[in-house]
């Protein structure tokens, strides 16, 4: 057994075990292992197992032995048949999960991160002892690094994970460990978009999508879809400035565009944003598309190296219609319905960093496709995170889809296609990829003759995109909305369908819808902004440092004398650990009420603090409202740390709306 920790020293122990019936291949060339394998023995040992999933960017694949009798011992003979092959560079054992039975592959490398307050140094020092090599620092985490345990250590990078989390200095440390991802898989056919008539029925269980263009198209916001690539070609991408920081994170390159049978990515960015010029609109067909390819498997450090990019290259928002495999939605005994996939620390951590320094630390806005099992999304550790929104699946009924996943984590529903004999349409229809790739080869009845359009994209994986593509015309309507703003306004435009049989709660939440379908236009309509008669902004920008244990102030003088109906704070500063501060805003002394805190020691944020403070957030600056600003407000930093630590209060400002 192998056992692991995420969330550090006190977070939850996974484990995993040796399988007897799994094996792994990897080619020296990345070609698929069939073609690399010449010898009798080598083919006669490839018919004793069956493909289960591949990374063709790291070129493993994972294979299962056929037979349920004596598997151990056929495991290690193709192993040994398929290592003596040439062009084969391993055939190894792999591990699994005894809860759902996945495969999990594990690397020899390790995701590290520090305490804050530890040095560069310190922390290379503590690597080099344990005899592990930096091979890069991340970005999106302070004093976080991936690293590589030595060449051939096997399964003892465990172990070595293990030592590093009982170093004082260490804030979590885990095992790269890498699972199969799932893909979740304007015209007359778009009846997702609005009212329409297919053949001779007529369409009416949409979100309201059309009536929204009046006021937004998407214009300036860029999606991001992480995904296994999208046809930058495509006729519905071609307007001047449409990409947007294409990315190939499994390979580290800056081509997204897919390869061998990979179309999913393509069909989420056209139920996004596709132009709508030809053949398919997409729900916010002038945002700009970040397209995103990641093909390295679930919980690798790719996965969270795409969040890393999304944010540093201007994603407003990002949407992923994948996850852990899905039980059989038909099965109910199948036992994948309970496994429970956690969410790795290196990959929480760089959605962290997307919610907290995206957008001008507004927050980038996450959707997340809730899945096709039928199972509860709530053992899923992706879409199931507080800052993300799950969206499930209706059909063409306005009812759940049948593999719809369902739980308290669900946030909206969001139109897709379903598999019962009453439901009327195929799925959605979406840009494929272009000619005779995609899901539609070319023929009249899949989505048309040129092969560039599909009409059955499906599952909440199409939900996902579309929901995107909504938060798109919300941002393009009102920048200013931070992310957990986007979140509400989301829930108060749901319109609850299936009244019955929803089982809404006392507070409008279903498990099977969230809060119900999402009504474009009302979720449009709601994210307008309230234009204040004026604002005043008064700021003060002066470097005031201070270390450990001591306290900095800065002020500002306010003049205006009139009742404000807001007040917003700004702040920036600089300070290795950022969780040693009490940030607090003394208001003039002819306010009642006192000092308010800002920013508590007990927060998430990264090293540094750059942002606004409003009542949504901060729900005590809404005592202020109605107040006469006149006077002196002062922005105090308490630090509560300990050493050696110094910090830099920068700027302090003043907001207020009358």
């Amino acid at each position: 057994m192998f056992t692991f920790n995420y969330g550090g020293r006190e977070g939850t122990v996974h484990r995993l075990h040796l399988s007897n019936q799994y094996v792994a291949v990897r080619t020296h060339s990345h070609r698929p292992v069939a073609s690399c394998v010449h010898s009798r023995s080598g083919r006669q040992a490839l018919d004793l197992v069956e493909p289960v999933f591949q990374l063709p960017a790291v070129g493993i694949e994972v294979f299962k032995v056929r037979t349920s009798r004596r598997r151990a011992a056929v495991r290690d003979r193709v192993r040994q048949a398929l290592t003596e092959e040439r062009e084969v560079r391993f055939a190894g054992c792999v591990l699994y999960d005894r809860r759902s039975g996945e495969p999990v592959l594990y690397t020899e490398n390790l995701f590290v991160k520090f305490h804050n307050h530890y040095s560069l140094t310190a922390c290379k020092k503590i690597l080099r002892k344990d005899g592990l090599q930096l091979k890069r620092k991340l970005h999106y985490a302070h004093n976080a690094f991936f690293v590589a345990a030595p060449r051939g250590c096997g399964t003892e990078v465990f172990a070595a994970a293990e030592s590093l989390l009982y170093e004082d200095a260490v804030e979590c440390v885990h095992p790269e460990l890498v699972r199969e991802a799932r893909r979740w898989g304007a015209f007359p056919e778009q009846w997702h978009l609005a009212k329409t008539k297919i053949g001779r029925r007529v369409i009416d269980e949409h979100a309201n999508v059309v009536p929204a263009w009046e006021h937004s198209e998407g214009e300036g916001i860029v999606i991001a879809i992480i995904d296994d690539g999208v046809d930058i070609d495509h006729e519905e991408f071609q307007t001047p400035g449409k990409i947007v920081a294409p990315r190939n994170v499994s390979l580290n390159i800056d081509n997204p565009r897919p390869s061998g049978g990979d179309h999913h990515g393509t069909a989420c960015a056209g139920v996004a944003c596709a132009d709508g010029l030809y053949g398919a609109s997409g729900v916010a067909p002038r945002a700009r598309l970040m397209p995103i390819r990641l093909v390295s498997g679930l919980g690798s450090q790719a996965e969270a190296d795409a969040f890393c990019w999304s944010t540093q290259h201007g994603a407003d928002v990002i949407s992923c219609s994948w996850g852990p495999p899905d039980g059989r939605f038909r099965d109910p005994d199948d036992p994948r319905h309970h496994a429970k996939h956690p969410l790795p620390d290196s990959t929480r951590l760089a959605i962290e960093y997307a919610i907290e320094h995206g957008r001008g630390g507004k927050g980038c806005v996450i959707v997340w496709a809730a899945g096709n099992g039928n199972e509860s999304v709530d053992n899923d550790g992706y879409a199931s995170l507080d800052e993300v929104i799950a969206v499930a699946a209706s059909n063409d009924e306005g009812k759940r889809s049948e593999y719809s996943d369902f739980g308290d984590a669900v946030w909206c529903a969001f139109p897709s296609n379903d598999y019962r004999e009453s439901t009327r349409t195929p799925g959605i229809w979406s840009t494929d990829r272009s000619g005779a790739e995609g899901y539609n080869p070319g023929q009249e009845s899949l989505g048309g003759l040129c092969g560039n359009y599909t009409n059955a994209f499906s599952g909440t994986s199409s939900s996902c995109p579309g929901v995107a593509g909504v938060v798109a015309l919300m941002l393009a309507r009102n920048p200013d909305l931070r992310w957990h703003q986007v979140k509400e306004l989301l829930k108060q435009s749901c319109v609850q369908i299936d009244p019955n049989g929803g089982a809404y709660d006392d507070n409008g939440h279903s498990k099977l819808y969230g809060y119900g379908r999402v009504d474009t236009a009302r979720a449009v309509e709601l994210a307008a902004p309230v234009s204040p008669s004026y604002e005043a902004m008064h700021s003060a920008r002066q470097d005031v440092d201070w270390r450990a244990g001591e306290t900095a102030k800065l002020s500002v003088a306010v003049g205006d004398h009139q009742p404000v109906r807001s007040v917003e704070i700004e702040v920036d500063l600089e300070h290795p650990e950022v969780d040693d501060l009490v940030v607090s805003l003394v208001p003039p002394a002819e306010i009642d009420g006192g000092k308010i805190q800002l920013h508590g020691r007990k927060s998430r944020t990264l090293a540094d603090l750059d942002r606004v403070f409003d009542a949504l957030d901060t729900p005590a600056l809404t005592a202020l409202k109605g107040c006469i600003p006149e006077g002196i407000w002062t922005l105090e930093v308490r630090d509560y740390g300990r050493g050696k630590n110094r910090g830099c209060l920068r700027r302090f400002g003043v907001r207020l709306k009358f």
